[in-house]
């Protein structure tokens, strides 16, 4: 099969880059590994992860759409009062740590109904359930990829004159050649001050199986999972109590903490106020990743909330999940974690009034799109990323090291992104890293490759460092990496030039900025202050 545009991988930075090309006028192959499109927010279960003023700018025109195609779901098909119906930024969820906490599900609709059109003319082509098993080069370019399904053993090749890698782990990368590199660089190599002293490629961010639960009248308790014992007594030396537990070390302060847990409180929705600037959201564990708030539906809609378990307790440090032998074992004990946890809530965990366990805690993994009750894929925090003409360093961005001069001013930007440097506990033993960012810049330097020519990377595998990763991984900036990404293939095909070409000349590279702006592509900030 053959393309203008070849998209391998459909999470949001691959939902993105497809639609920019497509909307350019170029055809594309968009592939997906798991049931859903939509990556972190859909098949991971993830809400977005998002800035303050993410309801006034700071992201791309179509990444908006997405955000208002979601709540317009809502509002058209779910039974929601008539206060909660006139909210102009409905929370579904009223999750504490977004703006926008909702069911994955209507993620889903929302992403297949902006492809619809170009599915119908033929323009998109989407390969489902297939990843990426071999590819071929010839020098410096990538020449095919050959993609496997999931369930029958089916291959295809496919080839464009662009390749656009949007796994989630940058499967692409060892695949065609293309130099890149893993886990935490050394200071001696990128100079930054929470970088260690040794490189350590091996040492990642956790992994994680998330998974929906609710809590209703009745005993849900099944049977004790594999390896319970295991889990529920497995302690981290900078812990400071067991996992499963409710303390854990405060991602900003390192400092022991005690986490509440209160299934279905009497709260307002509207009252809610999701501000990352402010406080992280995750002191009350049902509150902070909650998808649906009874109270925001006709009485009786909802028999419970339903909250998102994406907990410090079920971050997986045992072990990298790629370029290791044992990846398989890791990813299988991420899953067996995830599901001690729940056994540990529902029997062991402490309640507020005295006793032990929440029996009436239910998974909803139908919710998921899963058979087994966890998401269909894991939350994959840390990828493979590009060695590239320009690496993002924590000195860049960093509020510690800049000030009040605010992140690097790009002047090849290709978007702008906001989070804190927040970075899990990792494979290596080590703590958070959870350091406040000025708003930033995405570079187009850190698209592009250091010598292969027409591959791009299009989620969390542009030039960051470990460290810079933390602030460059989340929602709305995975989707301005893929738009970017995506556009500048069908610019340069337009133009018969290339991306290196579009960076190192001033003319080429203004023509393409002001394609980005064209297409609601938010080049710079506000002055805006970071945190």
């Amino acid at each position: 099969m053959h393309t203008d545009v070849l998209v391998v991988g459909g999470g949001l930075g691959g939902v993105a880059a497809a639609l920019a090309a497509l909307r350019a006028g170029r055809s594309v192959i968009l592939t997906e590994e798991f049931d859903w499109l939509g990556g972190q927010l859909t098949s991971q279960g993830v809400p977005p992860d998002e800035h303050t003023w993410v309801e006034q700018f700071g992201v791309t025109a179509s990444y908006r759409a997405l955000r208002d195609g979601i709540r317009d779901y809502y509002r058209r098909h779910y039974p929601l009062t008539a206060r909660s119906r006139a909210a102009k930024e409905l929370n579904p969820g009223a999750g504490y740590v977004s703006k926008l906490c909702h069911e994955p599900r209507v993620a889903v609709a929302v992403i297949d109904s902006m492809l619809a059109p170009y599915r119908a003319n033929l323009k998109l082509q989407v390969l489902q359930p297939y990843r990426p098993v071999n590819a071929t080069t010839d020098g410096d370019r990538v020449t095919s990829v050959t993609v496997c399904h999931r369930d029958t053993g089916e291959e295809r090749t496919l080839t464009a004159p662009y390749i656009l890698d949007a796994t989630e782990t940058g499967e692409l990368l060892p695949l065609t050649g293309t130099e890149y590199v893993t886990g935490f660089e050394s200071q001696a190599m990128t100079g930054e001050p929470s970088a260690p002293v040794e490189a350590q490629p091996l040492n990642m961010q956790a992994v994680s199986f998330c998974f929906a639960v609710d809590h209703v009248d009745g005993d849900h308790v099944g049977d004790k999972p594999a390896n319970y014992a295991f889990w529920r007594n497995y302690q981290p030396p900078f812990w400071g109590d067991r996992m499963l537990s409710w303390h854990a070390p405060d991602p900003r302060t390192l400092k022991p903490s005690l986490r509440s847990f209160t299934p279905n409180p009497d709260d307002d929705p509207l009252s809610v106020v999701a501000d990352q600037r402010k406080a992280g959201g995750d002191t009350n564990l049902w509150t902070f990743r909650r998808i649906a708030a009874r109270q925001h539906f006709e009485p009786g809609a909802y028999a419970s909330d339903i909250c998102l378990v994406n907990w410090p307790m079920i971050d997986y440090l045992e072990g990298p999940v790629f370029d290791v032998p044992d990846a398989l074992k890791h990813l299988q004990g991420a899953k067996e974690l995830s599901q001690a946890v729940f056994y540990w809530l529902q029997t062991e965990a402490p309640r507020p009034d005295g006793g032990a366990g929440f029996r009436g805690l239910r998974m909803r993994g139908d919710l998921l799109g899963s058979s087994d009750g966890l998401a269909q894929a894991p939350y994959i925090r840390e990828s493979r990323r590009i060695a590239a003409e320009y690496t993002i360093v924590e000195q860049d961005l960093s509020v510690a090291v800049r000030g009040s001069r605010g992140a690097v001013e790009y002047v090849d930007s290709v978007g702008v992104g906001m989070y804190r440097i927040d970075l899990h506990p990792s494979t290596g033993g080590d703590n958070y890293i959870d350091v406040a960012s000025s708003p930033f810049r995405i570079p187009l330097g850190a698209l592009i490759p250091q010598r292969v020519e027409n591959l791009l990377p299009a989620s969390k595998n542009l030039g960051t460092t470990h460290i810079t990763n933390g602030c460059y991984r989340l929602h709305p900036v995975e989707w301005n990496v893929g738009e970017a990404a995506g556009l500048l293939a069908a610019f340069c095909l337009d133009r018969g030039t290339t991306p290196r070409a579009v960076r190192n000349s001033p003319a080429l590279l203004v023509e393409f900025q002001s394609r980005l702006s064209d297409q609601g592509v938010e080049l710079s900030w506000p002055d805006v202050t970071g945190y």
